[in-house]
């Protein structure tokens, strides 16, 4: 099975709050899907490498050292991925002061990823979310919650879809 390995961050502040971006889905629907920013990773580059590169692009956030990894998501879907068989998303715990988003990406090329903003949310208004939108994970705010009380696990959690 062919897999698109994608590199995601949990970016918290200082008031446990997560970043994440709006992507609207291509397509007559319409869909919006909001997830932490990340990427794929290219060939011939670590995970380390993508997650720094895809934060600077996306939101503007520099990152010296390697984070720890705390989840790990596989999910086999034709169609999610165009190419491969479906995605394995692993995220990174990133820890910052709050600040305001503004990638190296043009508004442009933001939106030629499907991405057109940016927004920090409480664990509760996670929780809380009725739509209109979607999580990535659908059920963020468990893990999330488990991760703000808990810290970083011994080993990554797997996620459901």
């Amino acid at each position: 099975m062919r897999l698109r390995h994608s590199v995601r961050a949990i970016v918290l502040d200082e008031a446990d709050r997560v970043l994440l971006c709006r992507h609207v889905l291509p397509g007559p629907s319409g869909t919006v899907v909001w997830a932490a920013p990340g990427g794929g990773v290219q060939p011939g580059e670590t995970p380390g490498a993508a997650l720094r590169r895809e934060l600077r692009e996306e939101v503007g956030l520099v990152i010296d050292a390697d984070p720890p990894h705390v989840w790990h998501q596989e999910a086999a879907e034709p169609g999610l991925a165009p190419g491969y068989d479906g995605v394995a998303n692993d995220y990174f715990l990133v820890r910052t002061a709050s600040f305001r988003p503004h990638g190296t990406l043009s508004a442009e090329e933001l939106a030629a990823e499907h991405i057109d903003g940016s927004r920090w949310w409480r664990l509760e208004d996670i929780a809380a979310h009725h739509g209109p939108g979607l999580f990535s994970p659908r059920d963020l705010a468990t893990p999330l919650a488990g991760l703000i009380a808990e810290g970083v696990p011994a080993r990554p959690v797997l996620l459901g879809w």
